[in-house]
């Protein structure tokens, strides 16, 4: 009976989440009608069933388990040239009885955003993800009715980060419904994107079995939760319609690609440094003014543990044990807040035993998106540029995108609950 109680449990976070975008719509006399919105909350559970539960499925998603690591090993290769042993090279010295060889994230594990950015671009250029972006827009305006645009937007927002994913659809911002826009900036904020995708699998290899299955089956279930979510907040859907004809993200030629996509992901490659480093200096310099605090059950309050408090019930109506609740609130909190790659960092170095499989899996797919306040920025400029009559608008939509990106993936971490036995 408790088992069958938890297991349901993830239905309260459900409901929670959909009334609280109801209950900040522009417009809630407008809403989507109830066989919508329970059609769109069948297509996440259908994905989520199909991906956790038919095993043919999830051997196929777990091949590129299998090539992510054969992308790590070439990384490796050219990290090790350019890095020595920082890279992964051979260590020039001998260790310690015990110790374990240095992991240095930044020589190590983040070069991979290069080297996939460079592989996404040229992949692209040769139409091999542009055809698979077009087999996801098209499953998207069959089962949930959308437009072209946001199709098309949804489906290339598996392969391309917040700043790439608005090149594809550049010619249709001046034009698409206010609706159509709010969605196309929810979508990026609720998946993440190839590189990055490969890079937060690699951070918790060693924490969550096929992590990069993981990643690329919470960013497909986030898909309906992000346009449900969306609708409710923003009412309205669009016809704008996508051509194969307008300009959107090309290249000149294979090299290009290579070269351009190379550029992009150092880009990356130096943002996350940078924000990683100011994150973690921040949380340090906050922990340190909260010592003036008195401390609570024989413990300093931190970042860490205000957080916790603060996200523990939602974590809970997710389908988290209480007990477990507060430390999973807290990698949430630094999700929303700071960064979701911090969150996951923190998770592949938490205790052992701290969450039992089902709920770390809850909590693996609840922190699996871009809804942070940098990608706020990120998205609102990108969009502001390709649309500039638009600027004001988008801006405007922006903290909406911010608070509808981490109700969906919230969604997506309840989903996963559901059909995961506990």
């Amino acid at each position: 009976m408790i088992d069958f109680l938890q297991q349901g449990q993830g239905l309260i976070g459900l409901t929670l989440i959909l009334l609280f975008a109801w209950a900040i719509s522009e417009n809630r006399q407008d809403r989507p009608s109830w066989k919508w919105i329970g059609g769109a909350l069948l297509l996440q559970l259908t994905i989520a069933l199909v991906i956790v539960r038919v095993p043919f499925v999830w051997e196929i998603i777990g091949l590129a388990n299998q090539g992510v690591m054969a992308i790590e090993k070439a990384t490796l290769v050219g990290s090790s040239y350019m890095f020595g042993y920082a890279g992964g090279a051979e260590l020039p010295f001998v260790l310690k009885e015990g110790a374990q060889p240095p992991l240095i994230i930044a020589f190590q594990i983040l070069p991979l955003v290069i080297v996939f950015s460079a592989l996404s671009a040229l992949l692209w250029h040769w139409g091999v993800l542009a055809w698979i972006v077009r087999g996801l827009s098209w499953a998207l305006r069959k089962t949930m009715g959308v437009s072209g645009v946001v199709g098309l937007g949804g489906g290339a927002n598996i392969f391309l980060g917040v700043v790439e994913s608005p090149l594809v659809l550049r010619a249709y911002f001046e034009k698409m419904s206010r609706g159509e826009l709010f969605m196309v900036m929810v979508l990026p904020m609720a998946t993440i994107s190839g590189a990055i995708l490969i890079l937060y699998a690699s951070t918790l290899s060693q924490a969550v079995p096929n992590a990069v299955g993981h990643m690329i089956s919470a960013s497909l279930i986030s898909l309906p939760a992000a346009i449900l979510v969306a609708r409710l907040m923003v009412p309205g859907n669009g016809e704008t319609e996508a051509s194969e004809e307008q300009p959107g993200l090309k290249y000149d030629g294979s090299i290009d690609a290579l070269v351009r996509g190379t550029m992009e992901g150092v880009q990356v490659f130096l943002a996350v440094i940078g924000i990683i480093l100011v994150v973690f200096a921040l949380v340090a310099l906050a922990d340190q003014i909260l010592t003036i605090l008195p401390y609570v059950d024989g413990q300093a309050v931190t970042i860490k543990r205000a957080f916790g408090w603060l996200f523990a019930p939602l974590m809970w109506t997710l389908g988290v044990p209480w007990d477990q609740a507060p430390a999973a609130g807290a990698l949430m909190g630094t999700k929303t807040i700071l960064n979701e790659y911090v969150a996951y960092l923190d998770l592949a170095a938490i205790p052992e035993g701290t969450f039992d499989p089902r709920s770390q899996l809850i909590v693996v797919y609840a922190l699996c998106g871009f809804a942070n306040l940098a990608s706020v920025g990120l998205l609102v400029s990108t969009i502001g540029t390709l649309a500039p009559s638009r600027r004001a608008e988008v801006a405007g939509l922006g903290v909406k995108s911010w608070i509808a990106g981490n109700c969906a993936t919230a969604m997506t971490g309840a989903v996963i609950g559901l059909v995961t036995l506990a």
